[in-house]
Order: C-alpha cells, then structure tokens, then sequence
C-alpha cells in the first residue's frame, strides 16, 4: 500500500512540471520584431504622427513594456539604408540614451547628443541633414538633474567646457536660480535652456526654418524625468 502511494504521488508532481506529461499548455511569447523604417512609411508618416510614435514609445519604456525587437534582423534591414522619422537633440547624460527612453529600433530615430542640448553649428549641420533625408520631426530634449545645467549655475571653469556652459549661462539668468542643489531650480533653468535651444534652431539655421515653416517638419521641446522615465512635453 505505502509503494501505492508513492508512485501516486510521484505521478502527481511529475504531472505539475513545465512541459511534463499532462502539464497545462504554457502559451508561446510573442515572437520580436524585426520591423524597421522604410522610404514608404517615412513619407506617409505626418509630423503629429511621429510624435505620437515617441510618446507611445516612452509610454512603453516607463511602463517596462518595451516592444520586443529582433536585433539581428534589424540589423540585416537597415544595413543598405536608413529612413527615421525623427531627430531628437538631447544631453549625453548616460541616464537619458534617446533610443532607450523612447522605445525605439535600429533606424527610427537620429539622435544628435551633447552636454546640456546646446545648439552649434556642426549640430545645426547635423539637423539640417536629417530633415533632407526625410525626418518628419525635431525635439530637444532636457532632462532633471542635469550636470551641464548644475555646471551653468556654479559658474564652472574647466577647459572647452567652460565655453559650452556659456550657452546655458542665458537660461541661469533668465530663471533667477543660483542653487545647483535645488532640484526644482535646476529644472527650471533645463526647461528654459530647451526653450533657448529651439529658438537658436530657428534663428542660426534658415534651412530648418524652412522645413518647419513649411509644416514638412516640427519643432517640439520636452523634458525627460531621470527619476520616473517619463518624457513630458513643453507647451
């Protein structure tokens, strides 16, 4: 009776292992993609259009449902050519990797970086670029805690990097902050400098305004939050 017993129970455990004999059917995950941009669907893209793509993207990203991909593939497909639909100027903080931030795959977005998304010529040239090949969309992108930002406010002195902070030396004043450790100060200045940012954009690259004032491209700013992963765009 006890040998009975055992084997019953054996059976029972048996049964209740993954992929084991009358184990209940465990659903396949969902195979990646390998979706990537064409010259066909660039075109038929409008520029709301796109940005609604990069907040549905964020959306996944803070919500940890980022849309599966596969690499590989992705790989294999753009290699003869790229077609994104958006540029985004942002801020090399490591915390803030556009693509990451805004779910998305190989050859969607042109992502130009730079500490605290100042404005230059040789972004200008990069910009100007994108929008001739096709990109329906520019953001600049800030972030909280910025440490170009934080820089700007202390004044700080350090080779090449004293003459970039003087871009957002203009944000500083105009935000009356003097407090680097005051986060809400620090946001302030980071949404004014995007705000600077965008005008530079229009008034030093008469080729971008002529994108965007044909309605062919749009300017957005936006701010991403290092503590919550959510993008919010400025008005």
């Amino acid at each position: 009776m006890r040998r009975i017993t055992f084997a019953v129970v054996l059976c029972l455990f048996a049964c209740r292992l993954p992929g084991g004999e009358g184990s209940p059917a465990v659903a396949a995950p969902a195979p990646a993609r390998a979706e990537v941009q064409t010259r066909e669907s660039q075109a038929a893209l409008t520029p709301g259009a796109a940005l609604e793509r990069l907040e549905a993207g964020n959306a996944r990203f803070h919500a940890n449902e980022m849309a599966g991909r596969d690499w590989p593939a992705s790989v294999q497909a753009t290699a003869p050519g790229q077609f994104p639909f958006a540029s985004v100027l942002a801020c090399m903080d490591s915390r803030a990797p556009v693509d990451i931030v805004f779910d998305q795959g190989l050859g969607d977005v042109f992502g130009v970086r730079v500490a605290g998304n100042v404005v230059n010529p040789d972004e200008l040239g990069s910009l100007e670029y994108s929008a001739k090949v096709g990109a329906k969309l520019l953001v600049v992108l800030g972030h909280t805690d910025c440490g170009a930002v934080k820089g700007a406010i202390d004044d700080v002195k350090l080779g090449n990097l004293t003459e970039l902070l003087a871009k957002i030396h203009p944000a500083v004043v105009a935000a009356g902050c003097k407090d680097s450790h005051d986060p809400a100060c620090v946001t302030k200045v980071a949404e004014l400098n995007v705000r600077n940012s965008m005008a530079e954009i229009r008034a030093q690259s008469p080729v971008l305004a002529g994108y965007l004032d044909s309605g062919k491209m749009r300017l957005v700013g936006a701010m991403y939050d290092v503590s919550t992963g959510k993008v919010r765009l400025l008005d």
